[in-house]
């Protein structure tokens, strides 16, 4: 059967008895499970080829690599970095690396060569697998490496075509010696934040953190082998990684990835492949309502996911509307393997404008200052506890921490507060929060009345630094297509929902946002 020396080199970790235990499970054990009992199951499939992987293709691309990496002397807990676009071959090394017992480091594509550097450098990567298109800047990346540190271990360079299994790929298919399967302790993932401020940091995610957030996911949507997602959210953030990839492989379902969004072909690649769910950002949300689109019933999409950034209500019902299909908010964060709060699956208990119910953690609210818990209603740090959160950032030791407390509390730097029903609210960063003449504002708040201007399509208020407040209010407005309006009618709209006070004094109309590779708006960038 395709894939038995994978499930025989892993025979002593898939006992029942070890599988059972999710303490103790590994990605290795998952898959070792699902080739035993589902290998020609299809997990990856790619819209624009038509081609898919199953199980027993991803076994024998976890031992090419396995071979290809050992062969070079790059063995088990090495650091392994890919710059590639979505694509089979992107989701398999991803998966791979993980469970051959490798560290997998995903980068940025969006990062110029000196970020990019910073990045390699950090993290020390042993092996970087690139796309054709990012050939070149990745080697200047890792030129500049060397040329800031002589004695910089060399890094294996290789480039691949994100459109083919790994197999055919790899120089050496196999005969190399096994690397040890890895335990659940050890490091699976090693996740940069976006870095609003200052250089990124890098999330340490094992095994066991990872497998506890993809396995509450699939728990809290009911995921099951019969189930199938489509997303294109980039590989390279928590978000693409764990809820579209680790998730759906837990439960033996199947993923279909495109290289990337296109508002264009989305409902085709629905219509083609049949997803059972979609996961979605609200900057998908907002393009898809804004595009031309058939909405047609389509009964066979249980559900659309939406995290990464904060839904504004007006576009979540528009979206319900429009397309018949129930949008589930959800909120994550890096340093929990993007697993934290989400919505009830049940329609009728859901929550407009919350990210949700504690999904995987235990979640507290405490005073900024003093670290008291607070009660319902007051507002304060969201704080997080358990399985799926980090061990630390790597190398930064006095970053992890400024991050956990010395009872165990992940500081998420949110401000919200909890309801009566235990639902949580974000209402803003606590670095993001607006301080007008001592009154604290949210500028989520900002946000969401501007974008009930039927001329709005994305928004994002920030605070700047005025003399007689300490902060104003600017709002960067991004119009819908083929939309006219001048500042005066926005101030007058948000003068009329938010009140003098709370208007911005300056708007600007720009043509995009500052965002990660999540969708999510850094606010802090419009200051600059």
């Amino acid at each position: 059967m395709p894939g038995d020396e994978f499930v025989t080199r892993h025979a002593a970790m898939t006992a029942d008895e070890s599988v059972s235990r999710d303490h103790d499970a590994t990605l290795a054990t998952v898959l070792a499970r699902h080739l035993a009992t589902q290998p020609e199951a299809p997990l990856l499939i790619s819209p624009e080829t038509g081609r898919a992987l199953d199980y027993a293709a991803l076994g024998r691309d976890v031992a090419a690599l396995d071979a290809e990496l050992g062969a070079q002397g790059i063995g088990a807990g090495a650091h392994v970095g890919f710059l590639l676009p979505n694509g089979i071959a992107t989701s398999a090394l991803f998966l791979a690396t993980m469970i051959g017992g490798r560290v997998t480091v995903p980068l940025n594509l969006l990062s110029q060569p000196p970020q990019l550097a910073w990045v390699i450098a950090h993290s020390e990567v042993r092996a970087l697998f690139v796309s054709a298109e990012h050939e070149a800047i990745a080697r200047s990346a890792i030129a500049l490496v060397a040329a800031n540190d002589a004695a910089a271990t060399p890094i294996l360079l290789r480039v691949i075509d994100i459109d083919r299994p790994l197999t055919e790929q790899c120089m050496m298919p196999g005969g190399h010696r096994a690397t040890p399967a890895p335990t659940a302790s050890v490091t699976a993932l090693l996740m940069y934040t976006s870095g609003t401020t200052g250089q990124p940091k890098g999330a340490l995610l094992s095994h066991r953190n990872v497998l506890h957030a993809a396995r509450s996911v699939a728990r809290w949507h009911g995921l099951s082998p019969a189930d199938r997602v489509l997303s294109s959210l980039p590989l390279y953030h928590i978000n693409g990684q764990c809820i579209a990839t680790l998730a759906p492989f837990v439960s033996g379902g199947s993923i279909v990835t495109p290289h990337r969004f296109s508002a264009s072909a989305w409902w085709g690649w629905v219509d083609a492949w049949r997803p059972t769910w979609i996961n979605v950002v609200p900057t998908i949300i907002a393009y898809l309502l804004n595009a031309e689109a058939d909405a047609k019933p389509r009964p066979f999409v249980r559900f659309a996911r939406s995290a990464s950034a904060p839904l504004p209500p007006e576009q979540h019902r528009a979206f319900e509307r429009r397309f018949g299909i129930g949008v589930i908010e959800a909120m994550g964060m890096t340093e929990c393997a993007s697993v934290v709060f989400c919505n009830p699956q049940d329609a009728s208990r859901r929550k407009y404008g919350t990210p949700g119910l504690p999904c995987g953690v235990r979640a507290r609210v405490v005073d900024v200052d003093s670290g008291e818990v607070l009660p319902d209603g007051a507002t304060g740090e969201l704080q997080l506890a358990g399985d799926n959160v980090m061990s630390g950032y790597w190398h930064a030791p006095d970053k992890t921490s400024e991050a956990i407390t010395a009872d165990g509390w992940l500081r998420t730097g949110d401000l919200g507060h909890r309801d009566g029903d235990g639902f949580h609210f974000v209402t803003g960063r606590i670095k993001e929060l607006i301080i007008k003449g001592g009154e604290n504002i949210a500028p989520r708040e900002i946000d969401e009345a501007l974008l009930a201007h039927e001329a709005v399509l994305e928004v994002a208020a920030v605070g700047i630094p005025d003399p007689n407040y300490g902060q104003e209010i600017l709002a960067a407005v991004v119009l819908k297509p083929g939309a006219d309006v001048d500042e005066a009618a926005l101030r007058e709209h948000c003068v009329a929902l938010l009140g003098r006070y709370k208007t911005p004094s300056v708007f600007r109309i720009v043509d995009e946002l500052p965002k990660g590779p999540s969708g999510k708006v850094q606010r802090l960038k419009l200051i600059d």
